[in-house]
């Protein structure tokens, strides 16, 4: 295969991976925002039956909606990458 062919398939592959990094980055972004709002809806629930170890469970619920924030960002970042290299 010569060169000019090698070239026309990278940028024909091209617009499917900027397709492909839409839909990761979208999928990223919904996965996350479920993942919090379940530990939420969990805490709340935790905290209604045990209120008395409501600043444990907050605290909890913070470390762990961080790291999936923290997930979701470097997906993102992963994706964008793959847009614009």
């Amino acid at each position: 295969m010569s060169t000019l062919g090698i070239i026309l398939l990278a940028i024909e592959g091209a617009a499917i991976s900027k397709v492909g990094a839409a839909i990761g980055a979208a999928i990223a972004a919904i996965a996350a925002a479920y993942g919090i709002s379940k530990i939420g809806s969990s805490a709340v629930e935790s905290i209604a039956r045990q209120p008395e170890a409501a600043g444990d469970i907050r605290s909890n619920m913070i470390v762990s909606a961080a790291l999936i924030e923290g997930v979701a960002f470097f997906a993102i970042v992963v994706c964008f990458l793959v847009l614009f290299v």
